[in-house]
């Protein structure tokens, strides 16, 4: 238990939002909680007019999914916008379990909607436990494929589509760069993977470090490991597609920007998946924000450690794209 073993503390500042987080009272995630939390905070309607205040506009589009059952994407732009440009394909959290695919659009503000004129591309994946492996990895790269096959009709580069994630998105999108690198597909430009839910196998030392503390732990993670795969959970039948951590050959893939906290149950799953990306020649730029926990940007996006960490990923995106590319 994380009582029983040193980790390394919380950011002061941070801790303000855990000390009123663990003042509700234990939390235990059980299956008849996630309906409700698949659910939007707002409705669509009053989401697309926080996007219209903003310059922005929303469509939505159904494709073919794993199996070629319908899936539904996001597109979002800015109003009046022409020419093909790249196109940002984005991949929600939740654990492969909740979360929904509209929760963040309106948080991609000026440093890459309005800065480089992205079109940003949000896939509805299907989620466990309905919906185990390998239905949220296949269902986000067919979404992938099609955006590749369809980049004219949606004014969009096909060489320069970007894949990013956070915590089970990010997780995601390294699988579905493992799948298009394999199975020789669409080019992906680079990667953005945040807090990247990579190893269903529970060994690493942060998550016995968190566990029982913080605001996703070792318990939760497994719950979602145990809900996507099951009984094949930390077994040897596991694809490295549903658990990228688990490929030992990281060659052949995109820029990658990869970063976690010191103090997330990820912390060591992430460090090792960019040194295998050095390992093979890789291009990665990894950050591990001290005394950081699992979401801290969303969560307290005003702190000064997530304004550093937000500024980070800003600098890193000027530099893939180019300051107010087209």
């Amino acid at each position: 238990m994380s009582d029983l073993m040193p980790r390394p503390p919380f950011d002061p500042e941070l801790s303000t939002f855990l000390t009123a987080f663990e003042a509700r009272g234990p939390f235990t995630l059980t299956t008849e909680m996630l309906p409700h939390m698949r659910g939007l905070d707002t409705t669509e309607e009053a989401l697309d007019e926080r996007l219209r205040l903003r310059g922005y506009e929303r469509r939505t589009i159904t494709v073919p999914g794993h199996l070629g059952d319908p899936i539904t994407l996001a597109v979002i732009q800015r109003i009046g916008r022409t020419g093909a440009t790249t196109a940002v394909y984005s991949i929600h959290g939740g654990g492969m379990m909740f979360g929904h695919y509209l929760g963040n659009l309106d948080s991609y503000d000026d440093w890459l909607l309005n800065d480089h004129d992205v079109v940003l591309i949000s896939v509805d994946y299907r989620l466990a436990p309905e919906y185990p492996d390998p239905y949220p990895v296949e269902d986000c790269y067919a979404g992938l494929v099609w955006v590749h096959a369809h980049a004219e009709q949606l004014d969009i580069d096909p060489n320069r589509i970007v894949i990013a994630g956070q915590s089970a998105g990010a997780g995601l999108a390294a699988g579905i760069s493992l799948l298009a690198r394999d199975r020789s597909g669409p080019s992906i430009l680079a990667q953005i993977l945040v807090s990247p839910m990579l190893d269903d196998r529970d060994s690493t030392v942060s998550t016995r470090q968190i566990d029982g503390i913080g605001v996703a732990d070792r318990q939760m993670t497994r719950f979602g490991w145990d809900a996507y795969l099951g009984s094949r959970r930390a077994g040897e039948d596991v694809s490295v597609y549903a658990a990228p951590a688990r490929e030992t050959d990281l060659s052949g893939l995109p820029r990658t920007y990869i970063d976690c906290g010191s103090a997330e149950v990820f912390r060591d799953e992430t460090v090792a998946y960019a040194s295998g990306l050095w390992a093979a020649g890789g291009d990665a730029e990894l950050h591990v924000w001290p005394g950081a926990f699992h979401g801290f940007t969303s969560m307290m996006p005003t702190a000064r450690i997530s304004v550093t960490a937000t500024a980070a990923l800003a600098d890193w995106t000027r530099r893939l794209l180019g300051a107010g590319a087209r």
